[in-house]
């Protein structure tokens, strides 16, 4: 079996299928804890708290970092073994697929900046947040403000408040809207489900998936944008 997944291309689709579908969940998962910020944002700064050093957040926190690996090792090794096989054709497939050819032909370097963004993710918000907890602090120094490692509501509105943070996520949105097109899509038919009648149903499924994530996260990152302030700031320090 071991061998099936790291010798065979198929069996190294499917790891990339695998790994794909459960950081899609993520993603899915993570849109929908920062949506909340809309709403409340005490509600937000109380799952960052149920989401902190904890067993289970730790736990999964490890989890997901071995999918990342994983998932991004994995599409290396196989856009070098398409390289060899069929020259700079990186990803075939079963179907010829329209309207995201570009997509499918940069898999790898949206798949870089997909990387790059979550470096700076991890560095504004992970660093100050969960990391902080781990090694024993409480707070961590944000623009000048002292910040509770549970406070992502802050966290957040500091962050967004500089517009080139926003323009860099948005950036990071959209290679990531890019990569889930052609990605969601493919994960399905290296499954074996894209056939004449389906293929049309999940390129749809790909693309509303898609937009759901560029729209969830790029709307909360806009928001804080435009109505943060160092007064509204200062309340949200003082309130946690």
């Amino acid at each position: 079996m071991s061998c099936f997944l790291t010798n065979s291309s198929l069996g190294k689709k499917l790891v990339m299928s695998i790994t794909g579908c459960f950081l899609v969940l993520f993603i899915l998962f993570h849109m929908s804890m920062n949506l909340t910020m809309l709403f409340s944002h005490s509600a937000y700064n109380a799952v960052c708290a149920f989401l902190g050093a904890n067993w289970y957040a730790l736990a999964a926190t490890v989890i997901l970092a071995a999918g990342v690996v994983v998932h991004f090792v994995y599409a290396f090794i196989l856009t070098i073994d398409n390289y060899r096989a069929r020259g700079k054709q990186r990803y075939a497939v079963t179907v010829q697929e329209k309207g995201v050819s570009w997509a499918s032909k940069n898999m790898l370097v949206l798949g870089v900046i997909v990387i790059l963004g979550l470096g700076l993710h991890l560095v504004h918000f992970w660093s100050k947040m969960q990391l902080v907890e781990i090694m024993g602090h409480h707070a961590a120094l944000v623009e000048g403000y002292e910040v509770a490692a549970t406070n992502g509501a802050a966290l957040m509105m500091i962050t967004f408040s500089k517009w080139y943070n926003v323009v860099l996520y948005i950036v990071w949105f959209a290679a990531l809207w890019f990569h889930l097109t052609h990605g969601v899509w493919s994960m399905f038919q290296t499954a074996g489900f894209a056939n004449d009648t389906w293929y049309p149903r999940l390129k749809c499924l790909a693309n509303i998936v898609a937009t759901l994530i560029f729209l969830g996260f790029a709307v909360v990152a806009v928001y804080c944008y435009l109505v943060s302030t160092p007064q509204l700031i200062e309340s949200l320090l003082v309130a946690a």
